[in-house]
């Protein structure tokens, strides 16, 4: 829990009044069944109406302070919960922002949704009511064994004795249950999961008649992260039972004995009722403290994993210049023998010696080594999966190479600050997203664009056209992931967002593969014109998209098996001339 208190510690004084308010209230209703006793056995005998009525009073007025004490402590630890709460939150979302590459490859997106939702509502349950039952309860019990005490020893040594053992039994069975929270959360992460796979691709399951099988597959989910839940459950609950039959075997021997009492004249009526008011009272201080462990478990569980990504080092941190490497040649964007594999970017030395020890791991790039200069362009073409998409991963530096350097103006680009080197860029992703906004605010997406940069952008993507048909034009709002939109408009969309701030850098990784051929030739004669100090690469599956850049490489399983201008790999590069055939149907 200390990583909790961490974002408490500063409402500790609020917290303070809280549990004394709390305190308060709860030393107040204990008083009630003493002053009933009192009421009872010595009010009520001497017939004296006034006197009834006043100590009635005292019974009311007490109750009446316990109801707004309560009421104000709680109200004041909801406050607190929440303030610190949404400091966790906050700190989350801001780390999650600030993964590399590699560690939310490792934690997974899955995984971060139910950090920031179930994990952080349990985190907030438990500081609630730890401020409020975690006094009330404790009291509840150790104030009603104290006041039997001073009311009837004979009576209260059947608490004294029953007390500890209820005691222990909640917490060993407590102790019990608090891993299986652990799991409880991990299967949460399970039913995430498939929910965001199926949410994306609602339309492929819808297309392809598969919710049946996406039903057993969430059922699946759902139930083993139940069964869990259950377990968990069930052990937790285990004490609720045991003590009850241990207060109701109590309760009858406070009956029994007492009758025997108060018929040999040992003790009042009174007594016997405000016992088993103080009966009812420690079963509730018992059953609130099972109810905190409950609590501690899911929090216990919630807080580590909340902190297990709020904690990561921060990997791709600014190195100092002194130990960043130089380019030994010419080039505003230049790769020095790079090498890369995903499968290492978190593993320690020890684990990546023991990785190669059997097999040399499959690489996603190797040995990619070129240059290109300012206001240059660069074409990437190859298959599926060989590596296109890393060269972009690593250019911005969403992950670090294991062989060789990336620069940029220069510049190792491990020694930028990580704002400073992307600001630089304006780049389209294979499955950008467009946000449930307006228009004009996924373009601008909160930088300073001016209006006219803004239809400019928009109209060099080809997507003014569609956006200043609707009536109330950049001011439209896009649903979720732009379902609104087709895909060729969802594109247009992106790639304006990407020119809209005038980038030194624009990358469009297979922007326009939902465009139509003359519309993706007049977006590339826009961008010749209109962003020629831009400094571009394209990756694309079309040969018509790349055929007039500068220069182009050919990958295939992450090797550059080609390098050249688009007449000479027609020439020199077998894989590029049979793309070319088959998408142009000549040989250029």
């Amino acid at each position: 829990m200390r990583f909790l208190w961490r974002y408490l510690k500063k409402y500790r004084a609020r917290m303070a009044g809280v549990m004394g308010i709390k305190l308060t209230g709860t030393a107040l209703e204990l008083l009630i069944p003493y002053v009933m006793e009192h009421l009872i056995d010595h009010i009520v005998p001497r017939r004296q109406l006034p006197l009834v009525l006043l100590w009635g009073a005292v019974m009311i007025a007490l109750a009446v302070c316990v109801r707004f004490l309560n009421v104000t402590a709680n109200r004041l630890s909801v406050k607190t919960a929440k303030e610190g709460t949404y400091e966790i939150r906050r700190d989350l979302f801001h780390a999650a922002l600030h993964l590399s590459g590699g560690q939310i490859d490792a934690v997974g997106l899955p995984s971060l949704i139910s950090r920031m939702t179930s994990d952080s509502y349990n985190v907030q349950s438990f500081s609630q009511s730890m401020q409020t039952m975690g006094i009330r309860a404790p009291i509840m019990l150790v104030g009603g064994i104290a006041i039997t005490l001073t009311m009837d020893t004979g009576l209260a040594s059947i608490l004294c004795v029953m007390a500890p053992i209820m005691i222990a039994l909640v917490v060993f069975i407590s102790m019990k249950g608090i891993p299986l929270y652990d799991r409880v959360q991990q299967g949460m992460d399970d039913i995430v999961r498939v929910m965001r796979e199926n949410i994306t691709g609602i339309r492929v399951v819808k297309a392809l008649s598969r919710e049946k099988r996406e039903v057993e597959h969430f059922s699946a989910a759902n139930a083993e992260t139940a069964r869990r839940d259950i377990k968990a459950g069930m052990i937790m609950a285990l004490p609720g039972p045991v003590v009850t039959l241990f207060l109701n075997v109590g309760l009858t021997l406070v009956v029994l004995i007492g009758a025997r009492r108060v018929n040999a004249g040992d003790t009042e009526p009174g007594v016997i009722l405000a016992f088993l008011t103080y009966f009812n009272m420690i079963l509730m201080g018992i059953m609130g403290l099972n109810r905190i462990f409950m609590m501690l478990s899911k929090a216990n569980a919630s807080a580590k994993r909340i902190a297990g990504v709020i904690d990561l080092p921060e990997t791709l941190s600014p190195i100092p210049e002194s130990e960043a490497a130089r380019p030994e040649r010419p080039g505003f964007i230049v790769f020095d023998h790079v090498s890369f594999s995903y499968d290492s970017e978190e593993e320690s030395g020890a684990d990546r010696a023991r990785s190669f020890a059997g097999a040399q791991r499959q690489k996603c790039l190797e040995d990619i080594d070129f240059a290109l200069p300012r206001g240059g362009s660069l074409g990437i073409i190859g298959a599926t999966g060989s590596g296109k998409t890393s060269i972009v991963n690593l250019l911005m530096r969403f992950y670090d190479p294991q062989e060789g350097h990336v620069f940029v103006d220069g510049r190792d680009v491990r020694a930028y600050p990580l704002d400073a080197l992307r600001r630089r860029f304006g780049v389209v992703f294979q499955n950008d997203a467009v946000f449930a906004d307006a228009i004009r605010e996924n373009i601008v997406f909160g930088r300073d664009v001016t209006e006219e940069a803004l239809r400019m952008a928009a109209a060099d993507a080809m997507a003014a056209g569609f956006v200043e048909a609707y009536d109330d034009g950049y001011d439209h709002r896009a649903v979720i992931h732009g379902a609104n939109f087709s895909g060729g408009q969802r594109q247009r969309l992106l790639i304006a967002r990407a020119l809209a701030a005038k980038p030194e850098i624009l990358v469009l990784d297979d922007s326009s593969s939902a465009l139509d051929y003359r519309t993706d030739a007049d977006l590339r004669r826009a961008i010749r014109e209109h962003y020629s100090d831009a400094t571009t690469i394209v990756i694309a599956q079309r040969v018509s998209s790349i055929m007039s850049l500068d220069q182009i490489i050919v990958l295939d399983e992450g090797r550059v098996i080609g390098r050249g201008t688009h007449e000479e790999l027609l020439k020199t590069c077998p894989a590029y001339r049979e793309i070319h055939e088959t998408q142009m149907g000549e040989v250029g």
